[in-house]
């Protein structure tokens, strides 16, 4: 039995290429978007019982804090806008001025609507690489940086 496309569009899972990422109020092309990761600290807690004359450890555990969130963001060199994007962020926090930006990754459908986003909030550069250099290759210049941040929200359109 052959599907349409309505029920294609609801049954069958989105390819990973097509998103889009904001920083701010801006909106980036980024080769690679890695770490959007939801996460929280457990705690253990250990107690001995005696009832009925029968005793021995109980333990437990629970939900503690959430964990922040270290995200890692891919692309290729270009020239000006680069310096633009992540050299100035991180230089800013070198000077004791972290400018916390809140990102939000939109993974988008066939016509370019977001069906699902992930809203890092309060992120900031905490590692800026340069791209891996080799006179035997012909690849593309990419570079990445890492960044913090305090919790991800998750949000389907």
């Amino acid at each position: 039995m052959a599907l349409d496309k309505d029920q294609i569009r609801l049954d069958y899972p989105l390819p990973i290429y097509n998103y889009r990422v904001d920083i701010g109020d801006k909106s980036f092309s980024f080769s690679e978007v890695s770490g959007l990761e939801l996460a929280y600290e457990t705690i253990t807690y250990k107690e001995s019982f005696n009832v009925a004359g029968k005793s021995g450890p109980n333990i437990m555990y629970m939900p503690g804090m959430i964990q922040p969130v270290n995200i890692s963001l891919k692309k290729g060199y270009v020239k000006k806008k680069s310096m633009e994007v992540f050299y100035e962020w991180i230089k800013s926090v070198a000077l004791n001025r972290v400018d916390k930006k809140d990102i939000t990754v939109h993974l988008l459908d066939e016509n370019g609507d977001t069906v699902v986003s992930w809203k890092c909030v309060d992120a900031f550069p905490t590692k800026l690489t340069a791209p891996t250099f080799d006179a035997n290759s012909n690849e593309v210049a990419i570079e990445s940086m890492e960044l913090m941040a305090s919790r991800v929200l998750m949000e389907e359109v």
